[in-house]
């Protein structure tokens, strides 16, 4: 299977396999498809502690057991180091310095951070499109700062690849709106006033800074050696590169992306996860690479710096979000506690694999075209 192909079917399975669990349970497909969406009928279950608690310590496990292992890589590495005295970075992180861009970015975003959260009569219109500039302010901090560091950023030396990128997020995450229509985890205040029109424009401008905004921080994260050092020497795993994984993983996600029209409250999680194990097993039946080949070397730098750049995105966009004019709230079934801004804490677990499709969506449609994809730059 081509990529044209790998992209083409999970488009379609991905926005056909829900429509087909509301069929399957008889519901109206007309309240699912509203522009903009104004109609809430999915009833959330309400909050439950042995399943917040459950839920919990599996991510603090997970987490716990990977943090740890860093930990030990990294300290392995300084000890190494130290020893030989023969460590000479390739990067220049010691004598840093912010380009002019970079301290404009600066002043851009905050100037647009204090537009956001105050309430002042005559900036009430500009208050309602705050997003799109703090974002491309974000996305310039995060280029200026890699640059900083390495010398080249992902703006100024792939440009082609970089503005690629903002018309790939829109549609990228308008897959995911498509996708909330049948969970309904999160929803904007002051939408239902708004046309068609009106709702995609304003829209489909802030959706476009996701890819940049991710993959740019994930690039940054790179620079540092504490966080992408050491994990390429991780437990290899081969099996996911075999054929049969690919099958049951196919199998998984279009039973996994099904079922969210039939039981939206128990398998919500799967808005995240379904779309990235489809579109990798996929490439596995088809052959070529995917984001989780690296494994088979023990290389596991492809899946924690993407995920950990989405949750510091997140945290950005939650923060960003909190105290605007315009902005989304959340409806999370039997974990929605603790509130961390508008986002209930669990929810942030979400980011994790939300990370790696972003990464994966952008290698699928564009690495050929640009050369692009996450540069990861040498420590060792």
């Amino acid at each position: 299977m081509s990529r044209t192909g790998i992209i083409c079917l999970s488009l379609v399975l991905v926005l056909g396999l829900p429509l087909l669990g509301v069929l399957w349970a008889g519901e109206p497909l007309g309240r699912y498809l509203e522009f903009p969406p104004r109609t809430s009928y999915v009833q959330h279950e309400p909050f439950s502690w042995p399943v917040f608690i459950a839920i919990a310590l599996l991510i603090v496990i997970v987490l716990g057991a990977v943090s740890f292992r860093i930990a030990v890589s990294n300290h392995q590495l300084s000890a190494a180091s130290h020893r030989s005295s023969a460590f000479v970075g390739t990067l220049h992180a010691s004598c840093f310095t912010l380009p002019w861009w970079g301290w404009l970015a600066i002043g851009w975003t905050c100037l647009w951070w204090v537009v956001a959260w105050t309430r002042v009569p005559w900036l009430v219109v500009v208050q309602e499109h705050t997003f799109t500039p703090l974002w491309l302010g974000y996305i310039m901090i995060v280029n200026a700062c890699t640059f900083g560091r390495t010398g080249r950023c992902m703006m100024l030396h792939r440009p082609r690849y970089f503005l690629s990128l903002f018309p790939l997020s829109a549609v990228f995450w308008w897959v995911f709106e498509y996708l909330n229509r049948f969970v309904q985890n999160w929803y904007y205040v002051g939408v239902a006033d708004l046309s068609s029109v009106e709702y995609f424009f304003r829209a489909t401008t802030p959706f476009s800074t996701v890819l940049p905004a991710v993959i740019g921080t994930a690039e940054l994260l790179t620079s540092y050696r504490v966080i992408s050092s050491g994990r390429n020497r991780f437990k290899a795993i081969q099996y996911l590169q075999k054929k049969w994984s690919g099958w049951v993983l196919v199998g998984l996600s279009c039973c996994g992306l099904f079922g969210i029209g039939l039981w939206p409250n128990y398998l919500f999680p799967l808005v995240w996860v379904g779309p990235l194990l489809l579109v990798v097993s996929l490439q596995v039946l088809a052959g070529t690479p995917t984001a989780f080949s690296p494994l088979a070397q023990g290389d596991w730098r492809g899946i924690g710096v993407p995920a950990l750049a989405a949750l510091i995105c997140g945290i950005f966009w939650e923060l960003w979000n909190w105290k605007s004019l315009a902005h989304w709230e959340y409806a999370l079934p039997f974990v929605h506690r603790f509130p961390l801004f508008e986002m209930p804490l669990l929810g942030y677990a979400g980011y994790l694999p939300f990370g790696l499709e972003c990464v994966v969506v952008a290698d699928l449609c564009l690495r050929r075209q640009f050369s692009g994809g996450v540069e990861y730059y040498t420590h060792e």
